[in-house]
């Protein structure tokens, strides 16, 4: 039998110790997710898990962003089924929110992200995200669909307006209800920026 090329083998330990992980940490929790558990589960070491991810902390990075590759192909998903660019963005903003009320979503990326990796608007991911908020609100306000705004502003206000529902539903009593209200809240936000008017000076009114 040919013996597999090492970069197969590294790979599928990889995703081996990221699917464990993921369970784990979508059960348990971080902090009580155990290293020999999830490993010995993947038929692996703790040893590989330093390697490949230089311990527990590393692991948790590695889910997180495979979650938000996944949220990000989902978030494609709603915008292609859109009637048209505005109603696919308005779909993708709403949708983000809503996520956090799915069990994995909130328990790893909202409740034991920030606790162990500090305050998710410093993540890697979200410089992506307003990097694409702010390519669409730009698109948005030249094609007219939008005043005209400073792109960047307005994707770094928006955006800290969805990460603070996510945790604020993650977090709260009743997330149903809560997601309630700030879907409605946001969608307000939205169709409220859409209505402004350039006012005297150039500067923005409301209709």
């Amino acid at each position: 039998m040919a013996h597999r090329p090492r970069s197969d083998m590294i790979a599928e330990t990889r995703a081996k110790l990221l699917a464990a992980g993921r369970r784990a940490f979508g059960t348990a929790g971080y902090a009580e997710a155990s290293m020999d558990d999830f490993t010995a589960e993947a038929g692996l070491t703790r040893g590989a898990l330093y390697h490949h991810f230089g311990g527990k902390e590393g692991l948790l990075k590695a889910v997180i962003a495979e979650i938000d590759a996944e949220i990000n192909d989902r978030l494609a998903e709603v915008s292609a089924r859109a009637e048209n660019p505005w109603q696919g963005f308005v779909g993708e903003c709403i949708a983000y929110i809503e996520m956090a009320l799915e069990p994995e979503i909130q328990r790893i990326m909202l409740l034991d992200g920030p606790a162990v990796l500090g305050d998710p608007s410093a993540w890697p991911n979200q410089t992506a995200c307003i990097r694409s908020l702010t390519a669409n609100l730009q698109r948005f306000a030249d094609e007219g669909v939008l005043p005209a705004l400073d792109a960047e502003a307005a994707a770094r206000l928006l955006n800290g307006a969805m990460l603070s529902a996510s945790l604020w539903i993650a977090n709260a009593p009743d997330p149903e209800s809560t997601t309630r209200r700030a879907v409605a809240a946001f969608t307000l936000l939205l169709e409220s920026l859409r209505a402004a008017k350039p006012g005297p000076g150039g500067s923005e009114a409301p209709q």
